[in-house]
């Protein structure tokens, strides 16, 4: 598929909340949706909508709508969720236990097969149904299991080590949930993902919010 646009990043970041909702649908007996009733359902224009799922290659038929089957498929492959990705994730504390907990991720095409740990203590154990194990092995069981996906739960002073010893193993694509920026080499790819971010925004929304409200109030 090549590098995606910058433009197109927030055409993405919805397509997830499509895809759960045309499945809500589907569950539903519904087999057509209108563009209206999907912008309605992601409160943003009809015109952001079909840009949105242009992305895909699927074209909606005027007056009737889209073939729910049909777009959810297509979606699905454009995001590479229709084949399975073997990912492993390293740092087994609070955070690594509840993404690999997660059940969700199968519907994405991800499979988190087991997690590796420096600390002594977890490494031989059992994660929420997947293996914890000692790092010293990340490089060969990345090899032999052929992952393509690391995820990454460490703390930021040692997330660059820990990356340079995935990328060594063959790993491509990491999701960083550390709170750095990575150095990779060109052939890598990183999702850096900062929760405290998230925040950032809810908490200045919150915060025009209120002081919209009491401007109102005075």
């Amino acid at each position: 598929m090549g590098r995606v646009k910058v433009q197109k990043m927030p055409t993405i970041r919805r397509l997830p909340t499509y895809l759960y909702r045309l499945n809500e649908m589907r569950k539903e007996g519904t087999s057509i949706v209108a563009t209206p009733e999907l912008a309605r359902y992601m409160d943003i224009g009809e015109i952001v909508v079909r840009k949105d799922l242009s992305i895909t290659g699927v074209t909606g038929q005027p007056g009737v709508g889209y073939k729910i089957d049909e777009l959810i498929a297509a979606i699905r492959e454009f995001l590479g969720w229709n084949v399975e990705t073997k990912a492993v994730l390293v740092g087994a504390g609070s955070l690594g236990s509840a993404l690999i907990g997660y059940d969700g991720f199968e519907e994405y095409g991800l499979s988190i097969i087991a997690a590796f740990d420096r600390d002594p203590a977890k490494a031989g154990t059992v994660m929420r149904g997947r293996p914890v194990i000692d790092m010293v092995e990340l490089e060969g069981f990345v090899r032999n299991h052929k992952i393509s996906m690391g995820i990454l739960c460490v703390p930021a002073a040692v997330a660059q080590d820990i990356c340079d010893i995935m990328v060594k193993s063959g790993i491509r694509s990491i999701w960083n949930f550390a709170n750095v920026a990575l150095k990779v080499p060109a052939d890598v790819i990183v999702q850096r993902e900062v929760i405290a971010g998230g925040l950032a925004l809810l908490s200045v929304k919150r915060l025009r919010h209120f002081a919209e409200t009491d401007d109102e109030e005075e």
